[in-house]
C-alpha cells in the first residue's frame, strides 16, 4: 500500500510560496550563491540557473545552505496548501488483505420448469430468454389427452362416490383419481370447477413456480413434450454467490464462518457483511488456487453475476497501537517519515518505522509517541516545499 512520490514539485512551490512577499530577497540570494535545483529531480544542483539535464525543466532557487531542519507556513500558506494536523493517540487497529472475486448465480435460486403431463405446447406466453416473471404468472398452456381422460376418470369415480357415500371402496376410488390429478399440478379450485361443470378440457395452464427472470428456453409453441421434459429455466437474483480465489498459503487466514466485508465495484459506498459458507478442499483442476464462497443480499437486483467484487479480511487485531492516515505517512528513497507540528505553523519531518496497515490507516511501531501532533493532509505538499528549499529529503533531518 505504498504511493509514490509523484507531486508536481514546482506546482506545490507555487501554491505554498503565494503569500509571501520575500521575492526581492530572493533575487538578492541568487546573485550571492544561490543554489538551484529541479522541481521532479532535486538530486540535480547548480549553483546558477538553467534547465534540468534529465527532463529540461528551468531549475528553481533553493534553500540549501539554510540547515533549519524545519519549514515555516503562514496562516495563509497553511490554508492554501490544506494542511491539517491531528493529535497522535493509541486504539484497536485490525489489519486487512483484500481479495479480489466475482458474483455468481446462487443455484439454490435457479427454478427448472418441467411438463408434468406429455403433450403439445399450445401457448408459450414467455419466448424469449431475459424476460422476468412473477410467482403465478401463466408461462404456457398445454394440449394433453391423457389429462382430459384423467379428468373423465375423476368425474367417474366422484359421481359414483355421491351416488353410493356409505361405500368406502368407491370414497377411495374417487380419492385415488383426485390424487392423480393433483399429481399433474391440478389445484384444488381447478378440481371443483371440474366437478361442478362436470365437462372436461384437455388444456391446461401451468404458472410459475417463483419469481426471477427467465435465463433459457428449452421449447418452442406447437412442440411436443413428453412428462417430465423441460420447459425453461428460472433464475432467480434476490441473493447472490461471491466466489473468490486464494492461493493455499492465503487460505489459512480464512475459516468457514469467518465474517468478511464484501463490496461490489460500482458500489463502493454500500459494504455488506458476508460469512463464509465454503472453502474448495482441492485446488481448481490446472491452477494452484482454491475457491472460497459465501452469500450476500441482492437489493432491487442491482448485482449482476460476473461483476467483481472487493473481499475484506481481518489479518490480525492490536488493541493498543498508534495508527495514522495512509497519506500521513510518505515513503521516498531515504527512508520512511511523517510530519509534527512542533510549534504552531512549524513543521518538522519524522522518522519512523510502520507496522501493519489496512486500506486507511497505518501502524507507527517506532518514531512516535501519543501526544504528538502529526500533519494528516498535506503531507506531500510539506515534502515537496522541503526539497525545493533545502535542496534535500526530509527523510532522517532532526529525527529523535
Amino acid at each position: 500500500m505504498m504511493k509514490a512520490i509523484n507531486i508536481p514539485f514546482l506546482f506545490v512551490s507555487i501554491v505554498l510560496a503565494s503569500s509571501c512577499n520575500n521575492e526581492e530577497a530572493d533575487k538578492g540570494e541568487a546573485a550571492g550563491g544561490q543554489s538551484y535545483t529541479c522541481p521532479m529531480h532535486p538530486q540535480i544542483v547548480q549553483n546558477e540557473p538553467g534547465t534540468c539535464p534529465i527532463c529540461g525543466m528551468d531549475l528553481v532557487p533553493t534553500e540549501k545552505n539554510n540547515e533549519e531542519a524545519s519549514l515555516r507556513l503562514s496562516e495563509r500558506q497553511r490554508l492554501l496548501a490544506n494542511v491539517t494536523t491531528d493529535t497522535v493517540r493509541t486504539g484497536a487497529f485490525s489489519s486487512i488483505r483484500q481479495l479480489n472475486g466475482r458474483l455468481a448465480i446462487n443455484p439454490e435460486q435457479i427454478e427448472y420448469v418441467s411438463s408434468r403431463v406429455p403433450g403439445r405446447i399450445e401457448d408459450l406466453y414467455v419466448r424469449e430468454a431475459g424476460v422476468p416473471v412473477r410467482k403465478g404468472q401463466v408461462l404456457y398452456r398445454i394440449y394433453s389427452e391423457q389429462l382430459a381422460a384423467l379428468q373423465q376418470e375423476y368425474l367417474v369415480a366422484t359421481a359414483q362416490a355421491e351416488q353410493f357415500p356409505n361405500d368406502s371402496r368407491f370414497q377411495q376410488i374417487a380419492e385415488a383419481a383426485k390424487q392423480r390429478l393433483m399429481l399433474y399440478d391440478q389445484k384444488e379450485t381447478q378440481l371443483l370447477e371440474l366437478r361442478n361443470s362436470r365437462k372436461t378440457s384437455p388444456y391446461v395452464n401451468y404458472a410459475s413456480p417463483v419469481s426471477g427472470v427467465v435465463a433459457e428456453l428449452f421449447v418452442t409453441q406447437g412442440q411436443y413434450v413428453s412428462e417430465g421434459g423441460s420447459i425453461m429455466r428460472i433464475e432467480g437474483y434476490q441473493s447472490v454467490w461471491v466466489e473468490v480465489d486464494v492461493y493455499p498459503t492465503e487460505a489459512g487466514l480464512i475459516k468457514k464462518g469467518q465474517v468478511v466485508q464484501v463490496t461490489v465495484a460500482g458500489y463502493e459506498n454500500e459494504q455488506q457483511k458476508m460469512r463464509i459458507d465454503f472453502l474448495a478442499p482441492a485446488l481448481q483442476p490446472g491452477s494452484q488456487l482454491l475457491t472460497i464462497r459465501g452469500k450476500i443480499q441482492n437489493p432491487n437486483n442491482r448485482y449482476r453475476p460476473g461483476m467483481q467484487v472487493f473481499v475484506e479480511v481481518p489479518v490480525s487485531t492490536t488493541s493498543e497501537a498508534l495508527t495514522l492516515p495512509v497519506d500521513a505517512v510518505i515513503r521516498d528513497g531515504e527512508g520512511t517519515h511523517v510530519w509534527l507540528e512542533t510549534k504552531p505553523n512549524i513543521f518538522e519531518a519524522r522518522t519512523v518505522k510502520t507496522g501493519t496497515e489496512n486500506f486507511s490507516r497505518v501502524e507507527i511501531t517506532e518514531g512516535l509517541q501519543a501526544g504528538d501532533v502529526a500533519v494528516i493532509t498535506g503531507a506531500y505538499l510539506l515534502y515537496s516545499e522541503f526539497v525545493l528549499k533545502k535542496g534535500k529529503t526530509p527523510a532522517g533531518e532532526h529525527n529523535h
